[in-house]
């Protein structure tokens, strides 16, 4: 159906009563030329984009459970193009130039606030790393400016600057960065791919893959075998698992991230602000709540909650950074299923089985990398050839040791990416 203020207000007046479902329910066929594996922003975005710039239609999107029930709607909301190395910076430039034309693209409001994003920096080497990075932001055609002390003050006077463990020399400023809608993204990609065909199958789990002769076949589920030329993986931190279902064995391992929320307050926060002494990040919502998150809980687990001690650790930075935030009472947290790589960088690539193709690996950049990681891994389902801006995300580079991304810099260890 179309949307506009006058049925916004009409369906407000009568109870919200009139409003058709956004995608239609369909039963799976028994055959399609693809599936999407994984109903999540990448996997809807993939779908969205065979349809709409290859003209493939005769296809189906997965999802075990409800959309946005993944790590789609288990995030901090954050979009930016802040990366340095080579492969991870083009890749980024080009999902954030797509954020910026989502809305009119999709037709379908996700919220999308450049509102900046701030980088802190707490002594004279970050000072220069940072500088650096910013350099590299610039030489990619994104934007990036140094702020002194006083800069960052008149950004974010709210912040403790003169912290003895940690006090504030400055920041690097990306204004183009910003926050969305995490739900409304997902459901503006599954509207847009319905509309063009596309079988959206909800609570349908993927219990198998069938290939023979080294060519894949089609898959078993839960709601029986649906045969196909083409599947794609696209399923977070169920990767390892789903991979397995192949004989695949993938170099991830799957760890919990936290987030959480508070009250609404009054307008705080105008920029997302990253705290550069502890991994701690923080926005603040268009309905009042603060936004935040940090770290990784530091062992692998395939649950969806996280655990005390590294609640106390992001409260913790929280307090160093911005004392006022002790006052604001923490709703709820969440915990987002983080397919992490041993250098921190995401794959997009062939399988060794025909017709088999995988998206994985995203560990902290999921969400930002949505429209970009579904335009190339389309791109590759569809023609076989990798997108420029996604070429260098190959499986193999963990085997051959060429081409790693170690963007922050930490080694071979998932759990510190």
């Amino acid at each position: 159906m179309g949307y506009s203020g006058f049925q916004v207000i009409k369906a407000g007046l009568f109870g919200q009563k009139g409003w058709k479902p956004v995608w239609r329910d369909p039963e799976p066929k028994a055959e399609y030329d693809a599936i999407i594996i994984g109903g999540g922003g990448h996997g809807l975005s993939t779908a969205y984009y065979l349809a709409k710039e290859h003209g493939l239609t005769n296809i189906a999107v997965l999802e075990r459970g409800y959309i946005g029930g993944g790590n789609v709607g288990r995030n901090t909301t954050i979009v930016r193009a802040n990366y340095f190395l080579p492969g991870n910076s083009e890749f980024y430039s080009h999902s954030l130039k797509m954020w910026e034309t989502m809305e009119q693209d999709l037709n379908y409001n996700v919220m999308h606030s450049q509102r900046g994003l701030i980088n802190l920096f707490h002594s004279d080497g970050q000072r220069d790393a940072f500088a650096r990075r910013g350099n590299a932001m610039i030489n990619q055609g994104d934007d990036a400016i140094l702020l002194d002390r006083d800069g960052v003050r008149e950004h974010l006077p709210y912040l403790d600057f003169d912290n003895v463990r940690f006090p504030i020399y400055g920041g690097l400023y990306h204004p183009r960065g910003g926050t969305a809608r995490h739900d409304a993204v997902a459901w503006g990609y599954a509207r847009g791919a319905d509309q063009r065909g596309v079988d959206i199958i909800q609570n349908c789990e993927v219990t198998g893959i069938d290939i023979e002769g080294g060519v894949v076949r089609g898959v078993q589920t839960t709601r029986g075998a649906i045969k196909a030329k083409k599947v794609g993986i696209v399923v977070a931190g169920r990767s390892g698992q789903v991979a397995a279902m192949a004989g695949m064995r993938l170099p991830i391992e799957s760890h919990v991230l936290q987030a959480f929320v508070t009250e609404g307050l009054k307008p705080i926060i105008d920029h997302v602000v990253s705290f550069g002494m502890g991994h701690f990040y923080i926005s603040q919502s268009d309905k009042g709540g603060l936004v935040f998150g940090g770290d990784i809980d530091f062992y692998a687990s395939y649950a969806a909650r996280g655990n005390l001690p590294m609640k106390e650790h992001v409260m913790d930075a929280a307090m160093t950074l911005m004392p006022a935030i002790g006052k604001a009472r923490v709703l709820r947290s969440w915990g987002g299923i983080m397919d992490m790589t041993p250098d921190g960088s995401p794959i997009i690539d062939k399988t060794p089985t025909e017709g088999l193709f995988i998206d994985c690996g995203w560990c902290y950049g999921g969400f930002k990398a949505v429209p970009g990681s579904g335009f190339s891994f389309a791109h590759l389902m569809a023609t076989g050839n990798h997108h420029e801006p996604a070429a260098k995300y190959r499986l193999d580079r963990f085997r051959t040791g060429v081409g790693l991304m170690d963007e922050e810099g930490t080694g071979s260890q998932h759990n510190l990416h």
